[in-house]
């Protein structure tokens, strides 16, 4: 089952890719090589027996139990599982509105999109979220690794004076140095997709307001344009008719060319 759950996320993450930026698929590589992989073939078997081989020196019923609970209220191990399927689950979101726009374009028989996968509009929109709440759950987990075990470490040595222990006791930790190294491995890829969906996100907005902005000003530059030829065009209209009333002036004799050029406006 726990296998099957992980393939999920794998074509998961591999059907997002197709509608990633060039950083976004450079994400979904550091998500899968270096944390999935990682995962599943290492960290999760270094805390696998983690409370059977934390230890305290004394054998009080239930003092190691209340211990372990006290420095450890939520597996590393576990809590990392969390992370990577929380901070996967916003592709989703792409998913579906690609998904969406398909099944819309089947309903009416008719193409209704020149792409259905492209970032433009509506999914840009949802590109854009899913990359926020990205974000936002990656620098939540951080601060919850920070909070509920005091820090990016693992002591050797914890003493614990919680009841039933009857007096302050020493436990100790099992493999604390191997533990470190991969929570410091967790902690620096996670800063990482933090750095890399900032970076995405900055980069797309930046590409719209650059687009929009060309847009404006071709269609601006295209308004001037009409109005000059407008101008233009009552110009010359107004010249050609001043050259028909002098030519049909001309042609009359003296004396009514004389009494003409009375009555016409433009003298």
């Amino acid at each position: 089952m726990r296998k099957m759950s992980w393939v999920l996320l794998r074509d998961l993450l591999s059907g997002v890719n197709k509608y990633s930026t060039g950083i976004g698929r450079i994400w979904v590589a550091v998500v899968f090589l270096f944390r999935l992989l990682v995962y599943v073939a290492a960290a999760e078997n270094i805390w696998k027996h983690e409370h059977d081989e934390f230890e305290c020196n004394i054998k009080q019923p239930g003092c190691e139990n209340v211990c372990f609970d006290h420095f450890f209220p939520v597996s590393h191990i576990r809590l990392w599982a969390l992370q990577l399927i929380m901070v996967s689950t916003p592709s989703l979101l792409v998913v579906f509105h690609v998904a969406y726009r398909e099944n819309r374009e089947k309903h009416h028989n008719q193409k209704l999109y020149k792409n259905p996968g492209k970032t433009d509009g509506g999914l840009l929109c949802t590109y854009l979220i899913s990359l926020i709440l990205k974000t936002g759950l990656e620098i939540f987990f951080l601060v919850l690794f920070y909070k509920l075990y005091n820090g990016f470490k693992i002591p050797r040595l914890v003493k614990c004076n919680i009841k039933p222990c009857p007096n302050t006791v020493d436990c100790y930790i099992s493999k604390p140095t191997e533990k470190m190294i991969f929570l410091y491995f967790l902690v620096a890829t996670s800063c990482l997709c933090i750095v890399l969906n900032v970076s995405e996100l900055s980069y797309l907005v930046f590409k719209y307001s650059i687009k929009c902005y060309l847009k404006r000003h071709v269609k601006n530059e295209q308004g001037s344009k009409s109005n000059c030829c407008e101008s233009e065009l009552i110009r010359h209209n107004r010249a050609a008719a001043a050259g028909r009333l002098h030519n049909s002036s001309s042609s009359l004799p003296l004396n009514m060319q004389d009494e003409h050029e009375k009555h016409s406006p433009l003298t």
